[in-house]
């Protein structure tokens, strides 16, 4: 079964206990919903009401970030490590 990695940075694990998931390749959206299942505390910091990236968050396929947020429609191979990371900004 080809399998990717779903890691989370340490600004999230200070938040929610998240350790790496290990989940079968497919779009974004599945990947995610196998990785946060529906009670999983981290879902809902994560992914908003409609199902799409809270803006505080972001999603990297590799070293590309994800292109669509709102339907999470992007391809993860097989192999990709995905990181969810909090999206940082400054002034």
């Amino acid at each position: 079964m080809a399998m990717v990695r779903v890691s989370f940075t340490a600004n999230l694990r200070r938040h929610v206990d998240c350790e790496p998931r290990d989940v079968k390749a497919g779009t974004l959206r599945a990947v995610l919903d196998e990785a946060l299942p529906m009670g999983d505390a981290l879902r809902g910091y994560v992914l908003d009401e409609r199902g799409g990236l809270r803006k505080h968050i972001t999603v990297f396929l590799g070293a590309d970030a994800v292109r669509d947020r709102a339907r999470l429609s992007d391809d993860v191979a097989p192999g990709t490590e995905v990181w969810v990371m909090q999206a940082l900004s400054g002034g």
